[in-house]
């Protein structure tokens, strides 16, 4: 029997879900941090809700896992957590708005294979319904510079609107017809580059020129002069007011403006961002998102009355950069393995008020000698040993030993849990 996995999914050994955890640790954190609540919904989906006009478009429905259950009914697994989180919402109109939600958990997607994309994936989102402001848009990108930060990891956040683009596009001759399928080209800019989307609109009957002129504008300097070289060339537009609102809003220099960026789902409809790692070689986003004000109110047949915007980050993009940044990472979540010496009982009875107060604890279960069941304790990185022998019952004291420094400590019980409790 052929043992192999599908391709693009993936096992994860007790050490790479430790540093996934920890990360998802730092990213619910702040996520409750600004004031997002928890939201769960289920991986299958109606494919009839994920297919809807109002959904991802058709490009995502290309990768999407399509599946009949016994009843001939038509499902899918989820590609993103944004669509279920419009239909949870058209399910509950009477949500208290705005509705703040994070969710974490697993998305699909039939699609390319590389280092930071597999076809199981998990996504992390943000989001807040029921909020048109600037604000909101801002909140959701200073949450993740809050993020990026605390990772430690060199990034830069790239902001545009599509709804500024698109008027861009149709003021430089693009035809409102083809503004979709100009902005799916235009999202490759940074994988074909400039003279790869020209041909790529060739293919379309649209001219190169139409994108020629903002590529240009977004190749300057600062965001000052590119809101500058902007306003010169189109005069007013009210979308480019919000993007310099949100640009005040939000006054940090890993934040750039720029105006060529075209997320490639079809649901956005104003403000989108994407945030790429510096020096790394993981190139895809880490984490991306933007406003979509019809998706839910459509599913409602009451577009305007449910704004929202929203931030998703990739765990297996930023888990896979630290991998490439660390050389060593945490192996076990044991905290102290107790080691018996001829005192199964009272190892035992120690083990259980070391857990009863806190401290991850594990012991030997098959009754090895000292000298094994320390290279144990020392391969899987666990920082301490606590030897349990009848000379330390005898004098109710317990030898602690740091398995990175090597010190050793006598102590009575109380002492022993708090000197763990502390390290």
């Amino acid at each position: 029997m052929d043992l192999l996995q599908p391709k693009g999914v993936r096992d994860f050994s007790p050490e790479e879900k430790i540093a996934r955890d920890s990360v998802l640790a730092i990213l619910k954190k702040h996520f409750e941090r600004y004031g997002f609540n928890p939201l769960e919904t289920p991986i299958l989906e109606r494919y009839e809700v994920l297919a809807s006009k109002y959904a991802g478009g058709a490009e995502i429905l290309k990768e999407t896992f399509k599946l009949i259950d016994q009843g001939e009914r038509e499902l899918c697994l989820r590609y993103d957590l944004t669509v279920p989180l419009a239909r949870y919402v058209a399910m509950n109109p009477n949500v208290k708005l705005p509705f703040k939600r994070y969710a974490i958990g697993t998305v699909y997607r039939d699609g390319p294979i590389k280092l930071g994309r597999y076809r199981e994936f998990y996504q992390c989102d943000c989001d807040i319904v029921g909020a048109n402001s600037a604000a909101a848009d801002a909140q959701c990108i200073q949450l993740g510079l809050a993020v990026f930060s605390e990772l430690g990891m060199e990034y830069n956040a790239y902001i545009n609107s599509v709804a500024l683009l698109k008027t861009i596009l149709q003021l430089d001759g693009a035809p409102e017809e083809k503004l979709i399928d100009i902005m799916l080209i235009l999202d490759k800019l940074k994988k074909i580059g400039e003279e790869g989307i020209v041909q790529e609109l060739e293919t379309i009957m649209v001219p190169g020129g139409c994108v020629r002129r903002i590529i240009a504008i977004a190749q300057l300097n600062t965001n000052n002069e590119k809101l500058a070289a902007i306003a010169d060339a189109y005069g007013a537009i009210p979308e480019l007011d919000r993007v310099r609102q949100i640009l005040q809003l939000v006054p940090d220099n890993h934040v750039i403006f720029d105006p060529s960026l075209s997320r490639g789902l079809a649901y956005y409809t104003g403000v989108v961002f994407e945030t790429y790692l510096n020096n790394s070689q993981i190139t895809c986003s880490v984490s991306s998102g933007g406003r979509y004000d019809h998706m839910i109110g459509n599913f409602l047949e009451k577009p305007d009355d449910y704004p929202a915007v929203g931030i998703s980050f990739g765990l297996e993009p930023i888990t896979d950069a630290l991998r490439l940044l660390k050389k060593e990472h945490q192996k076990t979540v044991v905290q102290v393995f107790v080691l018996p010496i001829k005192t199964p009982r009272e190892s035992n009875s120690l083990a259980q008020e070391l857990r009863q107060a806190g401290i991850n604890t594990d012991i030997d279960l098959l009754d090895r000698g000292i000298t094994k069941n320390l290279d144990y304790a020392n391969m899987l990185g666990i920082p301490f040993v606590v030897f349990v022998g009848k000379k330390e019952l005898e004098q109710e004291m317990y030898k602690l030993k740091n398995m990175t420094t090597g010190e050793e400590l006598m102590l009575k019980k109380n002492d022993l849990i708090r000197q763990l409790t502390k390290a």
